[in-house]
């Protein structure tokens, strides 16, 4: 695992992002196993604290469950996931149209140019 860390959010933070966004990537699915925190605290080369209040927070939001002597898991459930998703999601979103926004492009411009991108990457896919 790598990330590269931002020096303007907390590090615990970006480590909770990384891995929601390896959840709703498919990469660690339901039920999966994670890292423990000493060995994912060596990999990131940061404190086993930092990992620990990631995967206290990951709990509190229901994304990870502690199974006692067994380590932790993603959960299983379906819908928490997908809340996840649409969470992340409406993040980007609102940082995109925000930025466009700020550009100067009116929403309709926005909406014709999201459009235009996606219809240019479904070409380029069918093509390949």
């Amino acid at each position: 695992m790598t990330i590269e860390f931002d020096n303007n959010a907390p590090i615990y933070i970006q480590i909770m992002n990384y891995i929601k966004k390896q959840i709703v990537i498919g990469k660690l699915g339901p039920g999966d196993k994670i890292e423990s925190v000493r060995d994912l605290a060596s990999e990131l080369q940061i404190n086993p604290n930092t990992i620990q209040r990631t995967f206290q927070e990951l709990e509190r939001e229901g994304i990870v469950e502690t199974k006692r002597g067994l380590g932790r898991y993603v959960t299983d459930e379906e819908s928490t996931i997908m809340q996840i998703k649409k969470e992340m999601a409406a993040e980007l979103l609102d940082r995109f149209v925000n930025g466009m926004k700020e550009l100067g492009f009116a929403e309709g411009d926005i909406v014709s140019l999201v459009s235009e991108a996606v219809q240019s990457d479904n070409e380029t896919k069918e093509g390949a």
